[in-house]
């Protein structure tokens, strides 16, 4: 921001009615995971600068509106700029209202756009019926002759926004890509001139002489005291920020401070009072502070010179009322020790010491078995005859380190203070993982899970990401995660990664590619259908049309008859779903993807139909056989993801005899006809999905944002062999037999939130 010094020596006589500032939204978020984002602020002209993951999430938290922006500007158009900002359009899409937000940066603007219309309908990128005006009419320039000096971008009465189009230096025989390019943004205010205070200029250490001649006339000078500061920065940097004279710099993005202060606090605060109540299901957050991070980000710890400081979250430099001008840091978020958040907890629910502690004598006895006498378990909390089912082969004996289901993300549309959206992290250890969806703010999860290296370790241990279908709180946080993987691995020997997903992602993923590299190979759902790996199981033979059926997915064949039966009989808008496997499929890919599973333990990943919108999914993931301790062959584990979907035939086959099925329940049971209207299910029919498969274990989540801590669920419901999910919740599934005993222990940390629901409902 361009203001001049003598703004603090002059009295301003402008009205005090105005109000203007800029303000820090996320210096990176706690966990390091995007680019800072600034928004500037005039009331009646609003910019954000950057887009990073997370932008909704934060503003939701701090009740910063989004509504009235006017413009985007983006510095580069990479994932670290870019990554909120598909769910921030799509939001603002929704509001509607004829505003117009319009969107500007360097020249390879345009490629973006291009593939964001790959997943937001064509028709719908229009001012009259988007609300958004998708524009890059700010200047384009390629190849390496980039226009001298700054030039216009946007402005009003208040401000006048200018760009200049910075290139690092590049040899001859080398070409300058558009990812190469960024902008600088300078904002300039209208001077207003006053009287001049002498007290002030002194105040700043600006002796009488000509360079007070010169403040007097217009002019920028430097402090006196500047002269003999010493500063310990970089050289570039250091005489880069001299340029400007006397001027003061906010340093964002540089500040490690900030990964010890949650800037998502109320999701922080329900994270720890999780952990508190069971630790094995809801490890404690690693936010572990490395020394070495300023080094790997080109910063050394330093002596900063005396008009700069470091940037935190929700930092503000107020411009108007004059009477204010400077930086603000009432709303800078400070530190709340886990050690608080837990008192304020045992004064809320005293009770809750004691339901610790009975969760914690879980893991201390054997799994009842059917008929087992209940004697020892009077007095915990809930109905002491919860599931009591024999204990499934496929777990006789499993090892912790075969495989844990971290669910990152649990809500649905879009991110929220205590949710974020879908995305679920397949942890096989030693064997590798992979992600089922991939939200907006999926990295950011896994650094809240795993801390910083732990994150990066995840990462670069990805075999393999699934996408369910297009809606953006499914997919928006994909391409983040592609571009760190592709930046931890350089310079190592690898594969690209296996991106599975519906037809329409592959178009977003390679128009992205020309913004830049991804490192990923695609395949469509359709390749890895059963019908599909039946047809490579025979070799790569051109075949003709083939129609799969989910029936073909077992011997038996059901009958549509039973779709009036129990949870199917309300799925009005049935869509029946072909795949076709036909010479498109690739072969070598199909291969490629084969040697990875056996790789990670795993026997089959198939993707199945599911009704919601066009080309959407489901997954099955099954386990390898092993063999015991007594040389016997135990089947693998088989778990089940639904995606979106109506409760429906394919899910149930799917998931038939499922060790672990993950139902999406976004509504309660009082709004059916909504699920039906938006091809959704309530917690009911997920659960008669769950009893009609014969899963032995079912988590619900994906739920709507009616629901911010915890679903409204009828206490009809019989849930004896399911729970409900929560954000960073860790589910190994040697702990699968114990996972419904927690469920009342949970509406007991959240009796209130129940009994607020049931109010709101009455």
């Amino acid at each position: 921001m361009k203001r001049n010094k003598q703004m603090k020596v002059y009295r301003q006589e402008e009205s005090q009615s105005s109000n203007a500032y800029v303000q820090i939204l996320g210096t990176g978020m706690d966990t390091h995971d995007t680019m800072p984002s600034i928004l500037l602020f005039f009331d009646n002209f609003r910019i954000i600068f950057n887009a990073g993951e997370g932008l909704q999430r934060f503003c939701a938290e701090h009740k910063i509106k989004l509504s009235k922006i006017d413009y985007v500007c983006l510095s580069r158009v990479c994932s670290e700029t870019i990554g909120g900002l598909p769910g921030l359009l799509l939001t603002l899409a929704g509001i509607g209202e004829g505003h117009s937000v319009k969107l500007r940066g360097p020249s390879n603007l345009k490629p973006l756009v291009h593939a964001l219309k790959s997943f937001i309908p064509h028709a719908s990128i229009c001012a009259e019926r988007f609300g958004v005006n998708l524009s890059s009419d700010a200047q384009s320039h390629t190849g390496s002759s980039l226009p001298e000096g700054p030039f216009f971008v946007c402005g009003s009465a208040a401000v006048k926004v200018s760009a200049i189009l910075l290139q690092p230096c590049i040899s001859e025989d080398s070409s300058l890509k558009p990812s190469d390019v960024s902008v600088v943004y300078i904002c300039e205010l209208a001077e207003i001139k006053g009287k001049f205070h002498n007290e002030k200029a002194d105040a700043l250490g600006l002796n009488p002489g000509p360079k007070r001649r010169e403040l007097k006339n217009g002019k920028s000078v430097k402090s006196d005291r500047l002269d003999i500061m010493e500063s310990y920065l970089s050289p570039n940097l250091l005489n880069w920020m001299k340029k400007f004279g006397s001027v003061q710099h906010i340093m964002a993005g540089y500040s490690m401070k900030n990964m010890n202060i949650p800037i998502l606090k109320s999701s922080a605060r329900i994270t720890n009072q999780l952990s508190y109540l069971c630790p094995q299901f809801f490890p404690a957050p690693d936010l572990e502070f490395h020394e070495h991070q300023n080094a790997e980000m080109g910063m050394e710890p330093v002596k900063w010179i005396c008009d700069s400081v470091l940037a935190e979250n929700l930092l503000k430099f107020t411009l108007l009322p004059h009477s204010q001008l400077g930086l603000d840091k009432s709303n800078v978020p400070g530190f709340i020790p886990s050690s608080q958040v837990i008192s304020d907890l045992l004064l809320e629910i005293p009770e809750i010491v004691e339901a610790a502690q009975q969760i914690s004598q879980f893991w201390c006895e054997p799994t009842v078995a059917k008929g087992d006498s209940t004697k020892d378990r009077e007095g915990l909390i809930g109905d002491p005859s919860l599931d009591q089912s024999p204990l499934p082969s496929c777990l006789e004996n499993i090892r912790r380190d075969d495989a844990e289901i971290v669910l990152l993300g649990t809500c649905s549309s879009q991110p929220s203070k205590y949710r974020n959206v879908s995305s679920i992290f397949v942890n096989l250890f030693a064997k590798g993982n992979l992600l089922l969806d991939c939200g907006e703010g999926t990295l950011a999860q896994l650094k809240r899970r795993y801390g910083m290296d732990g994150a990066a370790d995840a990462v670069k241990n990805l075999r393999c990401i699934w996408i369910s279908h297009i809606h953006a709180d499914h997919h928006a946080g994909l391409v983040r995660i592609l571009a760190l993987r592709r930046d931890l691995l350089k310079g190592t020997p690898h594969e690209p990664l296996h991106v599975i997903g519906p037809k329409y992602l592959e178009s977003f993923l390679y128009k992205y590619k020309d913004l830049e590299d991804i490192d990923m190979q695609f395949l469509d759902c359709r390749s890895t259908s059963q019908a599909s790996w039946d047809t490579f199981k025979r070799g790569p033979v051109l075949t003709d049309y083939q129609t799969f059926s989910p029936d073909s997915m077992k011997d038996e064949h059901v009958n549509d008859e039973n779709e009036e039966d129990g949870c199917l009989q309300r799925c009005s808008k049935r869509q029946k779903t072909n795949i076709y496997v036909d010479n498109c499929v690739d072969y070598g890919l199909q291969k490629s993807l084969s040697e990875v599973l056996k790789e990670m333990g795993l026997a089959r990943l198939i993707s199945f139909p599911v009704v919601h919108c066009p080309e959407s999914f489901g997954v099955i993931l099954k386990a390898r056989e092993r063999v015991n301790n007594d040389g016997a062959l135990i089947p693998g584990w088989k778990v089940v993801y639904s995606g979106d979907t109506r409760p429906c035939t394919e899910v149930i086959q799917a998931a038939e005899a499922a060790t672990l099925l993950i139902h999406e329940a976004t509504f309660e049971d009082d709004l059916v006809e909504e699920a039906i209207a938006r091809n959704h299910s309530t917690s009911k029919e997920a659960m008669e999905v769950g009893s009609s498969a014969g899963a032995y274990r079912i988590i619900l989540t994906h739920f709507s944002q009616r629901y911010p801590k915890i679903p409204s669920i009828s206490s009809e419901i019989n849930l004896e062999k399911a729970s409900i999910d929560f954000d960073l919740m860790s589910v190994n599934l040697a702990d699968l037999p114990i996972l419904p005993r927690i469920l009342p222990y949970l509406k007991l940390l959240f009796k209130d939130d129940i009994t607020r629901t049931l109010e709101c409902d009455v």
